[in-house]
């Protein structure tokens, strides 16, 4: 890590998360070496990033969210060669479960979309074969459910070391504990970064600050569409009985979910409470581990022999945007600044996808790697939002 702030860069990037890293990686494996990352934090890693699950899946139902995923799953495949950090990628699956007509129905329109796109491991399940693959779950109220084989998870942190290790051995510079006041414009173009450390003089910044990018929007007058919605993860106590080759198992008509904990030998258990409560609290619910645990011992009978570990759970905070998309690219009206925020729980495995198109839109004003007109900020002014079903 650096330690005086430089007085010009080419390039700042407000926030040295998952995402900030990776728009720095790209950018230096791009040639732009004058590149700084600021992070709010001491350290690394205590943001979104670091609370992450590390769930990678190539099933969705809109297609740049499809092209982000296979080129970051292809990312992660060569991730150690490139950077000698291993990412943790193990590609257990995701198995999605359809209890009603309408989700099995939806379930093989988005198979047919996914295959279109390029995804060819994905496939239709019956209610035998899912419990082939996964024996653990009760299965006769199921109809059936989408499955693809690598779909899968990562390691966040890792990750975010391999980035940073990389990013920095080609010249970038990382300033820790450097929290952004100001950002200076002239004639609506990007002049210089105002920190607690001091000033940067630059005219390219990128707003990669997760959580916090509502407020670093705000400093030169975008009211970015992006708010704090509270997450929740309950780990357990080691539980052999759950298999390590376990897909990802997602029940559609409650939103829960849960996988193995690779590290700890436990599993991760997961629900998305419709009733959330916007806002920056990290305080654990107990009403939510409650209502968790009733989806999870009726899904999986074993589960009612689990044993909760408060050291294990946490909870992290989603950058969500209305329409549960990210908005990427340069910001309407204002030169130099782009945007990189709102990845609604998706930042981590859309990682890879998101710092080469930014790369690429800095280095080179327009990007090859996919189609982002969607992705937009203005598409919130213009009422062209996107629509997406089964958000996890």
């Amino acid at each position: 890590m650096a330690q005086a702030l430089p007085k010009t860069a080419e390039v700042v990037i407000i926030g040295g998360g998952i995402v900030g890293a990776s728009i720095a990686y790209h950018l230096t494996q791009l040639g732009c070496r004058d590149v700084v990352m600021l992070e709010r934090e001491c350290i690394q890693g205590l943001g979104s990033t670091g609370r992450a699950t590390g769930g990678v899946r190539a099933q969705f139902a809109h297609p740049t969210d499809i092209q982000m995923s296979l080129y970051s799953i292809e990312c992660f495949k060569r991730f150690q060669d490139e950077t000698s950090v291993d990412p943790g990628y193990r590609p257990n699956g995701y198995l999605f479960l359809a209890t009603a007509e309408n989700h099995l129905q939806s379930l093989k329109k988005l198979i047919a979309l996914q295959q279109r796109e390029g995804l060819k491991a994905v496939k239709l399940m019956n209610r035998k074969e899912i419990h082939e693959i996964a024996p653990f779950i009760f299965v006769e109220d199921l109809l059936g459910g989408s499955y693809c084989s690598t779909d899968g998870f990562i390691d966040p942190l890792n990750l975010l070391k391999g980035f940073s290790q990389k990013a920095l051995e080609r010249g970038a510079q990382l300033y820790l504990d450097t929290k952004v006041t100001g950002i200076r414009l002239e004639n609506k173009k990007i002049q210089s970064v105002e920190t607690n450390q001091g000033t940067i003089s630059t005219h390219c910044v990128v707003n990669a600050a997760g959580a916090w990018a509502k407020h670093i929007a705000s400093l030169i007058g975008i009211d970015l569409p992006v708010e704090p919605l509270r997450r929740h993860v309950a780990g357990t106590q080691p539980f052999p009985a759950l298999p390590d080759e376990a897909p990802m198992v997602i029940e559609l008509a409650t939103s829960f979910h849960f996988r193995k904990d690779h590290q700890t030998g436990g599993v991760m258990l997961l629900w998305n409470d419709p009733s959330e409560s916007w806002g920056e609290s990290l305080s654990f619910s107990t009403d939510w581990l409650k209502k968790m645990l009733t989806f999870a011992r009726r899904r999986v009978p074993m589960f009612s022999e689990l044993q909760i570990s408060p050291k294990r759970s946490w909870t992290g905070l989603y950058e969500v945007t209305p329409d549960r998309h990210p908005i990427l690219g340069p910001a309407p009206g204002i030169e130099g600044f782009y945007l990189a925020n709102g990845f609604s729980g998706h930042g981590v495995m859309h990682s890879p996808a998101t710092g080469r198109v930014l790369a690429e839109l800095i280095t080179q004003a327009k990007t090859k790697l996919l189609d982002i007109s969607s992705l937009g900020l203005e598409r919130f002014e213009l009422g062209q939002l996107i629509e997406e079903t089964g958000v996890l």
